[in-house]
C-alpha cells in the first residue's frame, strides 16, 4: 500500500483549479488507454467549483461514467443531496454520465448491493474530502460502516449530521487507481495532519491507497502553514 503525496497551493481557488486539471488528466488518460473513463466524486461544498471547471478541460462525456463516493439518504432534489449540487455544477451533456446512488429506495442495503454491481472492476480516479473530525466519504467516526470489508458499497447504521449515508467502503476506495484529496480551510489542519501520517485514529487516516494518492491542500489547511 502506498503513501500520500501532498501539494500545497496558496488559495482554495487554486486548489479547485488544480483539482479540475488532475481529474481531467486522469479521465483523458483512461479514455486513451481503456476507451472509457470511470470516476467517482464526493460531496461537500469544495468540489462544486472544481466540477464546474472540469468541463473546460474534458469533454468525452459519452465515454465517461461519474459514480458517487457517497450520498445522504434524502429525497430527490433535496439540498442535502450531493447529487443535487453535482447536477448544478455540470452541463446537460455531462449530467448524462452521472450514476446516482439509489438512496430513495426503501431497502437501502439491497440498493447498495445493486449500486456495487454497477461499479467497474477498478475506478480510474476518486475524489475525496475530509471533515474536521477526519471522516472521508461517509466513513464516519464510530459507525460500524468503518468495519465493512465484504462489500464495495454500504450504508451507515446511524445518522451522521442528521441523516444516514450510503458510501463506498475502504476496500473499494483503496482499489482505485488514483485518489484525489481536496482539502481546504483551517478547520482541517489536524485532520489533514493525521491523513498524511496515515494515523488510524481518524477514518481518513485509515485509508491505505492501492494506487496513487494526491492531496491538494490550501495553505490554510496545511500543517506546514
Amino acid at each position: 500500500m502506498g503513501a500520500h503525496e501532498l501539494e500545497v497551493l496558496d488559495t482554495a481557488e487554486a486548489v479547485y483549479t488544480r483539482g479540475a486539471e488532475v481529474l481531467a488528466e486522469a479521465a483523458k488518460q483512461a479514455v486513451a488507454e481503456r476507451g472509457r473513463a470511470e470516476l467517482a466524486v464526493s460531496g461537500g461544498s469544495d468540489p462544486w467549483p472544481m466540477f464546474s471547471q472540469l468541463e473546460d478541460l474534458f469533454g468525452d462525456w459519452d465515454k465517461t461514467e461519474i459514480f458517487q463516493v457517497d450520498e445522504r439518504v434524502a429525497p430527490a432534489g433535496d439540498d442535502q443531496r450531493n447529487l443535487t449540487h453535482l447536477i448544478e455544477s455540470l452541463s446537460i451533456g455531462a449530467q448524462g454520465s452521472i450514476r446516482p446512488m439509489p438512496v430513495t429506495d426503501e431497502d437501502l442495503d439491497a440498493a447498495a448491493a445493486r449500486y456495487a454491481e454497477l461499479l467497474p472492476e477498478r475506478l480510474d480516479i476518486a475524489h475525496l474530502g475530509i471533515g474536521p473530525d477526519g471522516h472521508t466519504a461517509s466513513l464516519v467516526p464510530g459507525d460500524p460502516v468503518l468495519e465493512v470489508t465484504d462489500r464495495r458499497v454500504a450504508v451507515t447504521s446511524g445518522e451522521y449530521q442528521g441523516v444516514r449515508r450510503m458510501t463506498l467502503t475502504y476496500p473499494e476506495i483503496e482499489s482505485v487507481r488514483s485518489l484525489l484529496w481536496v482539502v481546504t480551510g483551517e478547520s482541517k489542519v489536524d485532520a489533514l495532519k493525521k491523513l498524511i501520517a496515515q494515523d488510524p485514529s481518524t477514518p481518513s487516516g485509515r485509508v491505505q491507497p492501492g494506487g496513487d494518492s494526491l492531496i491538494l491542500a490550501d495553505r490554510a489547511a496545511s500543517p506546514q502553514g
